[in-house]
């Protein structure tokens, strides 16, 4: 059976843009698409309007990626535990940042926060229509679990798009009591060490992947500080549910959950089971 990418349809502006964005992607990756539009409840005389938004939303999907295989799904029920359980099957979860309609609790923080956090692949939120391709995919890595099956999504990401897969790796100076002696010494040791220990980290993903280009950087500040920065020239920016190490405090709803309010670009949060056998 062909992958499929899940996109939540609700005819607002964003969840438009999630389809085209999700269009563009299947395309590329020879992926089917199937468009998902979730009703808290089903009042039978509005039904025929849901189905020809659905519609919409397909024929907009086609126009962008010809030949793709696009299909429909209206659906009753929590909004939050049926794009759930429509992501256990997918290759990914695309959704707008904010929505109106079926989703009318999608602010991102409710819907799409709740979503991310729990989803079973990968869930990309999508901004709106962006003007401008960068070229760059960039991940946020810091070794951990979590951070590998951003890093595979991201590098699967790269290679389809034929673009640069920046690895962005931040660390922070420990925070010491100003009563400790001789710290000043191990301060210099660990803005010696660590930058090091960071680029280390991107190596092997340079030379297993000689068809890409791969770039890195590991900046001295807060990891979604930094992420947000290099979203402002990514065409998608990647981040593991959580983190450890210098993601030490990347749950949802502290780095990952910073990046997807702040990035200017889509923002894809994969979780470490994410990544399922093709």
């Amino acid at each position: 059976m062909t992958r499929q990418i899940v996109v939540g349809v609700d005819g607002s502006a964003p969840a438009c843009a999630a389809v085209r964005w999700a269009a563009a992607d299947a395309g590329r990756r020879g992926l089917g698409l199937r468009l998902v539009h979730v009703c808290e409840s089903w009042p039978h005389s509005e039904g025929i309007e849901y189905c020809a938004a659905l519609e919409a939303a397909a024929d907009r999907a086609r126009a962008r990626a010809a030949g793709i295989e696009v299909t429909t799904d209206l659906r009753t029920g929590n909004v939050v535990e049926e794009l759930i359980g429509q992501s256990a099957l997918a290759d990914s979860l695309v959704l707008g940042r904010r929505g109106l309609g079926g989703f009318a609790g999608m602010l991102l923080g409710s819907v799409s926060n709740a979503v991310a956090g729990h989803a079973v692949g990968p869930v990309v939120v999508v901004r709106g229509p962006q003007e401008v391709e960068h070229g760059r995919v960039v991940v946020g890595y810091d070794g951990s679990e979590p951070a590998w099956a951003a890093m595979e999504y991201a590098v699967e990401q790269a290679r389809s798009r034929r673009a640069e897969l920046h690895v962005v790796t931040a660390w922070q100076v420990p925070v010491f009591s100003p009563y400790a002696i001789g710290y000043s010494n191990l301060v210099e040791e660990i803005v010696q060490e660590e930058p090091r220990a960071a680029r280390a980290l991107a190596e092997p993903w340079r030379t297993g992947n000689p068809d890409l280009v791969v770039t890195d950087e590991q900046p001295c500040d807060h990891p979604a500080t930094a992420l947000v920065r290099a979203a402002k020239t990514a065409d998608l920016v990647v981040v593991g549910s959580r983190g450890l190490g210098g993601f030490a405090s990347a749950v949802l709803g502290s780095v990952s959950h910073a990046v997807l309010h702040h990035a200017d670009c889509p923002v894809a949060v994969v979780h470490p089971a994410a990544r399922k056998e093709t």
